[in-house]
């Protein structure tokens, strides 16, 4: 299945806290969106792998996406090597995203960022022909490379380069967040507390998505980077 945007991301519920409403928003356009996790989250504080991986289940189905999959790759000590890129490569041309959505540059958790650079090189690299990976069956995949990449804001704020209204998603993406209820405000949790795990952490998201919409007018927003300078036909595709 050909996608229109593929989500990658570092951990489990990265895409939901960052970018869960622009899903939504382009789903809801008719669009085909997928994510793809890098990891299972196992180094969280709160929480198992196989918990983690049965909460995605739940957002997936409460997002509406079209596909998902988890590289299963190490958290906290994966590499952008060429292991790491090869999987990555599969999943870009196994899905032939036009557009892909990635971890911040530069972020608080370490994973962000080296998220984000293995993204923007699989990205390319899928594109080579010479480089040969195979789909589950063993036949060859045809090299293809994203038009766009643009990296979602995370914990740090970053000046955004545009942002997405996504005023009439935010019900579904905090819906999305509580679905990982292991990582965030449980009072009933036995659980040792988190960065995340306090009530304070799910109003500062809606207060970043307040803050980013104020940029264009609206009330939430989802705020996104290009490293590339985006070219318009005309004003026609702003106005």
């Amino acid at each position: 299945m050909k996608l229109d945007i593929l989500v990658m991301a570092a951990h489990p519920d990265d895409a939901e806290l960052a970018c869960s409403g622009t899903i939504v928003s382009q789903i809801q356009q008719g669009k085909k969106v997928g994510i793809v996790d890098f990891t299972r989250g196992e180094l969280g504080t709160r929480g198992t792998p196989e918990i983690r991986i049965a909460e995605s289940a739940a957002s997936t189905a409460i997002l509406g996406i079209h596909a998902r999959e988890n590289l299963g790759i190490r958290d906290g000590f994966f590499r952008n090597d060429e292991e790491s890129q090869l999987k990555l490569i599969q999943v870009i041309r196994k899905y032939q995203p036009d557009i892909v959505l990635a971890n911040a540059l530069e972020d608080r958790h370490p994973d962000h960022g080296k998220g984000a650079q293995l993204a923007i090189d699989a990205c390319f690299l899928s594109g080579l022909r010479k480089i040969e990976t195979q789909d589950e069956r063993g036949n060859p995949q045809a090299a293809w490379r994203p038009k766009h990449v643009f990296h979602y804001i995370q914990d740090r704020y970053i000046k955004p380069d545009f942002v997405i209204d996504i005023s009439a998603h935010w019900d579904i993406k905090e819906q999305s967040i509580r679905a990982f209820k292991s990582q965030f405000f449980d009072p009933n949790s036995t659980e040792p507390d988190s960065y995340i795990s306090s009530p304070d952490f799910l109003e500062f998201i809606r207060a970043r998505s307040m803050e980013m919409g104020h940029k264009i007018g609206v009330k939430y927003g989802e705020g996104f980077q290009s490293q590339r300078t985006m070219g318009l036909d005309g004003f026609e595709a702003i106005l």
